[in-house]
């Protein structure tokens, strides 16, 4: 049963935003730390970088570099890139805040992987002083479309300015070299807008599952973060659920939706950074900061029925931020983003990845933690640079998106015992995404566009020999 929700003034928010707790790729921590405002390198520049570092082991043994591509500029202006997704042949590059955002989104076509064409932009004029971090596409079949359909998020990058929104856009992109734009969702106005998101088919109907921050945050509880949208009709939108924490038990109704006092007696952050689904659709897993990532079963997406979440010792700081399904949906991969690895009370440490048996997801139990080389290297001051950001599995392979570290690949063949068996990293890397396909790994760094890993398992001398 749904508990009341106790109001608390916006004013009284406000106050509260500077208040300690908030942790790692959090706005309201203080720390002022952004992503946006480091290097972008213009293609004349990358020409002068080193070349890459690429190892591995196992089925990695014969990955390598295929093609580095830098972002068009757009009206005179180099963009930075965001994260990265693959459809049908075409990668789709969101962009971030660098030289005043609205980079839009970046289509790369990818027939010949060695050598990628950027054949298109969209949704960078829609919204005026925003971004484009986050683009999903999938093949969706509705009553009312069917096609190929991006989700893009867009985030303002002054919440206050009346002039501007955020939320997610829909396009079709059947023709990814023509896309055209069909809907748009706006959030709670006085946030940023839509972080992170998921687009999956349950059925005949398409959704969208929006991580909106501190949307429970500044509307005094009359918006949440995490809510789920029915997109069968991408012209038209429509908001289905909303997850409000206080229906937790551990969470009381006086949770102004960002301070959350945990049962650990720390002052702890809560709002939601990203959501995926199953392939099927039937649960959905929110990375909720410091309330871990909570798992929902979703069959019936306007009742939603909390299952489990995860949980931290008192001494983890928490930062539940991204997650990832492996083993069939039996286990869970949960990374946490900690970019200031000395705080009292907790252990010195940047974000590392956890990985969960879930196969009773009531109850997820903790198997093992991956740690890379970056993961205790403390640095003065706050820095992105050294903890773990986004997870992809493709069989019993975990590829980790690691900023300075590039990217890392961990066999997971074993869950309770993750092995490194690979490493990519560019000179002065800043890699934010990763997607794994079939017959490639495709990599965002946020200075210098999208990076093509080609597989190759044939032994080497064979190929050389053909």
């Amino acid at each position: 049963m749904k508990k009341p929700f106790l109001n608390v003034s916006l004013a009284a928010l406000l106050v509260l935003s500077a208040a300690p707790g908030a942790l790692a790729h959090d706005a309201l921590d203080g720390s002022d730390l952004s992503k946006g405002e480091r290097s972008v390198f213009s293609n004349e520049q990358l020409i002068n970088l080193s070349d890459s570092s690429l190892s591995g082991s196992k089925n990695l043994s014969f990955l390598k570099e295929g093609a580095a591509a830098q972002l068009k500029e757009l009206n005179g202006v180099q963009n930075n890139t965001a994260d990265v997704y693959a459809h049908k042949g075409y990668a789709y590059l969101g962009t971030h805040t660098a030289n005043g955002g609205n980079g839009g989104v970046r289509v790369f076509d990818l027939k010949d992987p060695s050598n990628p064409k950027e054949v298109a932009v969209f949704g960078h004029d829609d919204v005026p002083g925003s971004w484009q971090e986050k683009v999903i596409v999938k093949s969706i079949n509705t009553p009312h479309f069917k096609g190929d359909l991006a989700v893009v998020s867009v985030q303002q990058l002054n919440r206050n300015n009346p002039e501007t929104s955020g939320g997610f856009l829909l396009y079709d992109v059947t023709d990814p070299a023509n896309p055209e734009k069909l809907g748009y969702w706006e959030t709670y106005a006085s946030t940023r807008g839509t972080h992170e998101l998921y687009l999956t088919m349950q059925g005949d109907r398409a959704l969208v599952f929006a991580s909106n921050p501190y949307a429970d945050f500044y509307s005094g509880g009359e918006q949440k973060d995490f809510q789920i949208v029915d997109v069968s009709n991408p012209a038209e939108p429509e908001t289905l659920w909303q997850f409000d924490p206080r229906s937790l038990p551990e969470v009381p109704d006086s949770f102004n939706g960002y301070n959350w006092n945990a049962p650990d007696g720390k002052s702890r952050a809560v709002f939601n950074h990203s959501v995926i689904t199953d392939h099927n659709a039937q649960f959905a897993y929110v990375s909720m900061w410091d309330l871990g990532t909570v798992i929902f079963d979703i069959k019936d997406p306007e009742n939603p029925v909390f299952v489990g979440r995860t949980d931290f010792s008192s001494e983890q700081q928490g930062a539940a931020h991204s997650a990832a399904l492996a083993k069939g949906g039996n286990v869970l991969i949960e990374t946490r983003e900690v970019s200031s690895p000395v705080r009292p009370g907790y252990e010195k440490s940047y974000g590392y990845t956890r990985i969960f048996d879930i196969k009773d997801k009531s109850n997820p139990k903790l198997l093992s933690e991956f740690k890379t080389d970056l993961t205790e290297k403390v640095e003065d001051g706050p820095t992105f640079a050294n903890t773990v950001h986004d997870p992809k599995v493709h069989g019993n392979t975990l590829y980790l998106s690691h900023y300075a570290g590039g990217v890392y690949a961990v066999d997971i063949t074993d869950p309770s015992k993750p092995e490194q068996i690979g490493q990519y990293t560019p000179d002065q890397a800043d890699v934010w995404g990763v997607f794994v396909d079939r017959n490639y790994v495709l990599a965002s760094d946020m200075g210098q566009g999208l990076k093509i890993l080609l597989k190759n398992n044939a032994p080497q001398k064979e190929q050389e020999t053909k």
